[in-house]
């Protein structure tokens, strides 16, 4: 039997970026005179900017200022990326996944400047079978779309798991039909990501990677 295919989150789950996309967004609105705290900032990342600005700002405020806005974003983020580094174990996983014989996707709706920059720092091109960007979906996550379109660029295997760190990876995945293990990394707490279903939690991947048989990844 197969084991089954992988949907690999990015943000806060392989790299460590969800604190930097947090100062980043507060700057960002800041340019456009809207008051947005750090950690409301923070506990929105998971989404993508479609769905983070009126979720801060309300759909009036997106309406006038959020292209704007994300644009800001991204020129910021930009002015970080040298401080986003690879969590502990992300390497690690990603060679583990390969050698059991899991079809990975990296599930992001990331720019594809970002993502290529990830790629890189992960030394993961030759290590997955697929990954997307925002140019895959036209709605990011809590919405399934970007799990969707992994699963297609793997040939919608039969059985997939989501490994992911945010409340909208598990509420995206639920969505899609499927079971997630999650880390802490993102900043989400263990029991939130329970509430919204999670079948596992662990503190980082080094604490997933022995235990990995014991969870929806076992083949």
């Amino acid at each position: 039997m197969s084991p089954p295919a992988v949907v690999l989150d990015v943000d806060g789950t392989l790299v460590d970026s969800n604190y930097q996309h947090a100062l980043a967004w507060h700057r960002a609105f800041a340019r456009h005179r809207r008051d947005v705290p750090v950690w409301r900032a923070h506990r929105a990342i998971g989404m993508g900017g479609d769905m983070l600005v009126p979720a801060l700002a309300g759909e009036d405020w997106d309406s006038e200022h959020g292209d704007a806005v994300r644009a800001d974003e991204s020129v910021l983020f930009g002015e970080l990326m040298h401080t986003v580094t690879p969590l502990p174990g992300a390497r690690a996983l990603l060679e583990l996944l390969k050698a059991r014989g899991h079809a990975v996707v990296l599930s992001s709706s990331a720019r594809e400047e970002e993502l290529n920059a990830y790629l890189d720092l992960l030394g993961a091109r030759d290590l997955v079978d697929a990954w997307t960007s925002s140019a895959d979906v036209e709605r990011t996550k809590p919405h399934p779309d970007v799990i969707q379109a992994g699963r297609e660029k793997l040939g919608e295997p039969d059985e997939s798991v989501m490994i992911g760190d945010s409340v909208y990876d598990v509420r995206a995945a639920h969505a899609a039909g499927l079971p997630t293990v999650a880390v802490l990394t993102g900043g989400f707490g263990a029991a939130e990501l329970e509430a919204e279903g999670a079948a596992a939690v662990f503190d980082d991947l080094t604490a997933l990677l022995p235990a990995i048989d014991d969870t929806a990844l076992a083949a």
